[in-house]
């Protein structure tokens, strides 16, 4: 069951859902709009000669209060907001339809799971011909909550929990079986 604005701002007051910082105007009928942060990766094309699953990626990491993101270009980017999330409760990641029809392509793999507390690393393509610039604190993407049937017996307690600022890939962290 998705989460209305008042279950929303309720779980906010009880402190059982947390998003810090948060104002009222960011929170919508069905959703919580989320800002942009002001931490950035890229990845070094200069570094490397491919990018590999079972090794590190080399990032560029910056701070600024504005970035250009050039025509079909990635960047990971970071929320202004601190979440954690209760035991029952799990969230989608959507970009905000009004960006998406600039062409910015939003993403956090889509889904953020129960437990899971930290700022989330947003994953950033510009569809475009043309550069799009973005600025800091501008609400960017939405978090839609949904209660699960049960407390997850597992909670999220992985390699990105806690984690502040963008984060790269930790794919290679991964423990595939052969």
């Amino acid at each position: 069951m998705i989460l209305s604005d008042q279950t929303i701002k309720q779980m906010i007051e009880q402190e059982t859902l947390q998003i810090d910082p948060v104002d009222d105007h960011q929170i919508q009928p069905a959703s919580v709009d989320i800002r942009l942060g002001t931490h950035f990766l890229k990845i070094d094309e200069n570094a490397i000669e491919a990018i590999a699953l079972d090794e590190p990626a080399r990032y560029v990491e910056f701070e600024s209060e504005e970035v250009i993101i050039p025509p079909h270009s990635f960047l990971l980017a970071t929320t202004k907001e601190y979440i954690r999330l209760p035991h029952h409760v799990t969230a989608f990641v959507e970009g905000r339809s009004s960006i998406g029809r600039m062409g910015l392509f939003i993403q956090n793999a889509g889904w953020v799971d129960p437990g899971f507390e930290g700022e989330i690393t947003l994953e950033l393509y510009n569809a475009n011909r043309l550069p799009i610039r973005l600025k800091a604190q501008r609400r960017i993407a939405q978090l839609v909550f949904a209660f699960m049937d049960q407390k997850a017996s597992s909670p999220y307690d992985g390699k990105y929990q806690g984690q502040k600022k963008a984060v790269g890939s930790q794919v290679y962290l991964d423990k595939d079986s052969d």
